[in-house]
């Protein structure tokens, strides 16, 4: 069909120019810009389309495989191979407002389906490949799928769904029961929508990674994650005919960020590097030979990253933006030595697009992670008094909602009324803003712990600890002490070539001590395996709890190192 040059159109445009324009100046950004105001849009048909038809030519998106093997489609080939996905969908009886549980991984039909469900109207459920079958299975009931679309050999795995829910299989090898999705090909190449889509309409729906509980179920709708992810494009520093490269896996939210979203509102190319192990030379290499412009990727990456030489890359991404977790001033030392260009770090959420970062050509202060973006009416709010403040709850004013906010959770309107609460959203995290305005990340709300009447922001000791060189990952919690209440202890995953033994621990915490001031020192510490989330965060409530189950009296257990042993021995 011919693009859909709407009003909608204009107005997103007019607000990405905006941003594109004031890049630089943050200042001028945040009092200029407006949300565009969308009744009706459909991203797929009103703005993909529409760069389709005028960048007919331009990639949209670039894949590569470790042997080397890529796989390129550009905008035009992307815009007409939705479309006739969209018409075999509706074949199979999709219809608008439908679900559809998506769960591949980083190949082409991920982004052709993304594309032809939002022009058909269809609610996207989005899965990881990592999910397991109780997993899966809980998506399609609390999500109320009605399809589900995953490669064939991952089809197992939804053998305990009801049989009325229609899948859809990718991969050379069809499993009874199931649609082949190489049959879309057969279908009509015209598309035409049933109607307007009504902007406040849900578009996707993720389950959280659930750090300190079951999963969350998140709404999106079709402009709060397509449309909102203008703050994102403006923190990346995005620009039309980029090349961005984005270190993230399909079924979380971070992946629609940065590798459908962003870089397709920027008119940027979607970079795709599929490795079954890290190496940082050969991601090094790829990214020389594609010519990656802008890099993303998460503090775990960047720190495999800076153990290598950086010199191998020639010619560095212009743009380089960490995001997941905060980052520690040493990586970002290392890296500006290494490439000449500063890693800046942001914050957002799966319910949010990203709302405080340091942006392209603002000062960077290291350890902040910046100044409120663009649209975004950031508020430090004291947990103790409700009071506006220095340091508290990073909240966001709504009575100028951003556009890129959730509706609310899905099904939950309790959850959703205390998220909202009192006229702000509450993101559950914390942070400190200086005289700059620029806000330093202190940790989750229920992170957060006092020992001896201070408060203790775990990221600030993880920090320090993973800069020793025996400490590859590190989480604190609070520890049970019968004199202050707690004291901060560290759960430690030790780097190749160290042991878990005294001389170790007595010089981590060695260091530790030196680097922070006293009612902040580590005075406990115990070599494990972290627990996580399948997306990768660290579960501390997990920690947490171990440890009021393990000495809730604070008496010693075994593995466990004591500085004050330490010091005896």
């Amino acid at each position: 069909m011919t693009a859909q040059h709407t009003a909608g159109t204009g107005a997103v445009l007019g607000a990405r120019t905006l941003l594109v324009d004031r890049r630089e100046d943050l200042d001028a950004a945040v009092r200029d810009f407006r949300w565009p105001e969308l009744t009706e849009f459909n991203w797929g048909l009103e703005w993909f389309d529409v760069l389709a038809a005028e960048h007919p030519d331009r990639p949209a998106l670039t894949i590569v495989e470790e042997d080397g093997s890529v796989t390129s489609a550009s905008y035009q080939q992307l815009s007409q191979r939705s479309d006739q996905l969209a018409n075999h969908l509706r074949a199979l009886g999709v219809r608008r407002g439908q679900r559809i549980v998506l769960m591949l991984g980083n190949q082409i039909e991920l982004w052709e389906t993304i594309l032809a469900a939002i022009k058909l109207g269809a609610v996207i459920i989005p899965a990881s490949t990592l999910l397991a079958p109780a997993d899966l299975t809980d998506r399609v009931s609390r999500g109320g799928a009605q399809y589900v679309v995953a490669r064939s050999q991952d089809a197992a795995g939804f053998s305990g769904v009801p049989d009325s829910v229609v899948r859809i299989s990718v991969g050379a090898d069809t499993p009874d029961g199931w649609h082949a999705f190489a049959e879309s090909h057969n279908a009509p190449v015209e598309f035409q929508p049933d109607g307007p889509t009504a902007a406040d309409s849900t578009l996707l729906l993720y389950f959280t990674s659930g750090t300190t509980a079951l999963p969350k179920l998140v709404e999106h709708t079709h402009v709060s994650y397509p449309v909102g992810h203008l703050s994102t494009v403006y923190w990346v520093g995005l620009r039309p005919g980029d090349v961005h490269l984005n270190i993230s896996s399909p079924g979380w939210a971070k992946h629609a960020w940065s590798n459908v979203f962003a870089p397709w509102l920027a008119g940027a190319t979607v970079f795709i590097y599929n490795y079954t192990r890290f190496d940082a030379s050969a991601l090094m290499r790829v990214m020389g030979e594609h010519g990656v412009t802008t890099f993303c990727a998460p503090p775990t990456v960047w720190r495999m990253l800076i153990q290598a030489d950086l010199s191998q890359l020639a010619t560095p991404p212009r743009e380089a933006i960490a995001a997941g977790e905060p980052l520690n001033p040493e990586v970002i030392d290392r890296v500006r030595k290494g490439w000449g260009v500063t890693i800046r770090d942001g914050f957002g959420q799966t319910e949010t697009t990203l709302a405080v970062a340091n942006t392209p050509g603002q000062p960077v202060k290291d350890g902040s992670m910046g100044r409120p973006l663009p649209g975004y009416p950031v508020v430090l709010i004291d947990p103790a008094t409700g009071e506006l403040a220095d340091e508290g709850e990073i909240c966001f004013d709504l009575d100028h909602r951003p556009l890129g906010l959730t509706p609310g959770y899905f099904g939950d309107e309790e959850r959703t009324a205390e998220a909202m609460r009192d006229g702000y959203y509450h993101t559950g995290d914390v942070g400190s803003r200086d005289h700059d305005g620029y806000i330093t990340y202190v940790g989750r709300a229920d992170d957060v712990f006092k020992a001896s009447d201070y408060r203790i922001s775990p990221f600030e000791l993880e920090s320090v600890l993973i800069e020793h060189p025996a400490v590859a990952e590190a989480a604190v919690v609070p520890s049970p002490d019968p004199v202050r209440l707690a004291v901060p202890k560290a759960y430690v995953v030790l780097a190749d070539g160290h042991q878990p033994n005294a001389d170790t621990a007595r010089d981590i915490l060695a260091y530790a001590r030196e680097q922070l001031a006293p009612y902040k020192r580590i005075r406990r510490l115990e070599f494990t395996d972290l627990p996580k989330t399948i997306s990768g965060k660290i579960r501390r409530v997990e920690l947490r709890g171990r440890e009021q189950h393990l000495h809730p009296d604070g008496a010693p257990v075994d593995g466990e190192f004591r500085w004050e042993d330490l010091v005896q021995d």
